[in-house]
């Protein structure tokens, strides 16, 4: 037999119920999601063009399907487009960018593919990435926009999409390195919506579209380790004359030998540039891998002719037609980029200039180096040893871009990663040489005097 409950007894056994209760839903409301099972976010990446912005969207997989109800948990990505209409549909219907007056922009949903990722805190999975082209009304501001999108958050309430900018040619954001984020996007939990994301890139301009470009031309020649090593090879025997199919002719001569180095550095500029011109006004469409192997072929010539004369005398003609597939690389950078006409004659002379003003600085850093070579005994060894490496770096080169990748190739690319020793030894030896020179007359100078004053003190 039970004692009956008192009112205390009663009153005690319900708080102790409700803190039991109360605790635990306590600790699973006021928990952030990451804390109890970290979820991926989405990532909308954005390239703003003169009339169009371009969003490439990373949508993971499981939460994609959650939202949206199309299942891509187990499709494997040849099957992707069996499922494209109904992702592409779904899609249009969550992305509705507005100018700040409220007019809908167009939205085009692109190529779509799956891939495998990783996020720090959660680990791999599987991603959907979609394309879209986002256009605003004529004449409005594709600067200032507001961008209303929940493809998943709306449904998928712990869900998080991060807006970044990854090229901005109006901002000086040319190289598609990294990104700067906007803002996020998820929902308010107070009042139970998807806020819209306002986004403000700031006032863009002309000028600071042309300094990136300035700048991106003097990094591609910088660590673009082909066409560096091109015009230092055929500069490397310009000081010195063929006889016989040897370089044993003797000297150039100072003039003859400045005259030379200043012809090829010439004939290369004008053939890369008049290409790049060529290609990037057309909008030509090369295809990449022949270009590359050409460079690369090219470079291997050079360093045989470094050995074995092949064209004395004939340096800048084979320069300047070496030339013209250099410059044809250089365009895929700008070609990359989709700009408008204006922009494009704006980055085409700014990108050039950059790639010209580091050349230059390269030769005339190299020029001392090269004159003083030419005239010590080491001279051949010091040549030959030069060539040859450089005609490994070619093989490497020109085996890889025939489809077979290899160390040799992979060496050489990331010697373009070490410009600042590369300078910092050029520099180093531009300064010795110009010393060895300094004290050669100053010791002949020396000579001379040196008999005179003899002849002076005699009584």
């Amino acid at each position: 037999m039970t004692r009956p409950r008192t009112w205390l007894t009663t009153a005690l056994l319900r708080l102790v119920a409700g803190i039991a209760i109360a605790v635990p839903a306590a600790l699973l409301l006021g928990a952030s999601p990451a804390a109890a099972h970290p979820m991926p976010h989405s990532v909308v990446q954005l390239d703003v063009y003169k009339d169009s912005v371009t969003a490439r969207l990373a949508l993971p997989v499981g939460d994609f399907t959650t939202a949206s109800g199309i299942d891509l948990n187990t499709v494997k990505a040849s099957a992707l487009p069996t499922k494209a209409a109904a992702i592409r549909t779904y899609l249009a219907a969550h992305i509705h960018p507005t100018t700040l007056k409220g007019e809908l922009w167009q939205v085009s949903i692109g190529a779509l593919s799956l891939s495998r990722t990783e996020q720090t805190s959660t680990g791999p999975y599987r991603e959907l990435i979609a394309k879209a082209v986002l256009t605003p009304p004529a004449g409005a501001d594709v600067r200032h926009f507001t961008f209303d999108y929940d493809v998943i958050v709306h449904q998928v309430v712990t869900h998080i999409t991060l807006v970044t900018v990854r090229q901005d040619w109006a901002a000086g954001r040319v190289t598609g390195d990294g990104a700067t984020q906007v803002g996020t996007i998820r929902l308010d939990i107070r009042h139970m919506k998807v806020p819209p994301l306002t986004v403000d890139l700031g006032k863009g301009s002309a000028w600071r579209g042309f300094v990136a470009m300035l700048q991106l031309g003097a990094n591609h020649i910088l660590t673009g380790t082909d066409h560096l090593l091109f015009l230092l090879i055929l500069l490397l025997p310009a000081p010195l004359l063929a006889a016989g199919g040897r370089w044993n002719g003797g000297l150039a001569g100072p003039r003859a030998a400045l005259t030379r180095i200043g012809r090829i550095t010439l004939a290369f500029t004008v053939g890369h540039s008049v290409a790049l011109a060529a290609t990037a006004l057309t909008r030509l469409q090369i295809p990449g891998r022949p270009v590359e192997a050409f460079i690369a072929a090219s470079i291997l010539v050079g360093a045989v002719h470094a050995i074995r004369p092949l064209f004395p005398g004939k340096e800048a003609l084979v320069a300047g037609v070496f030339g013209l597939g250099h410059g044809m690389a250089f365009s895929f950078v700008l070609a990359e980029m989709h700009l408008s006409t204006g922009q494009l004659a704006s980055s085409l002379l700014a990108f050039n200039l950059g790639i010209e003003l580091v050349q230059l600085l390269l030769v005339c850093l190299a020029l001392p180096s090269l004159l003083v070579l030419a005239r010590l005994r080491v001279q051949p060894a010091l040549r030959v040893g030069g060539a040859l490496i450089t005609a490994t770096a070619a093989i490497g080169w020109l085996v890889d871009r025939l489809g077979l990748p290899n160390p040799v190739a992979r060496a050489a690319d990331s010697a373009g990663s070490h410009t600042t020793g590369m300078l910092t030894v050029l520099a180093l030896a531009a300064v010795a040489a110009v010393a060895a020179v300094g004290w050669t007359l100053v010791v002949r100078q020396r000579g001379r005097e040196l008999p005179k004053l003899a002849l002076s003190t005699r009584p």
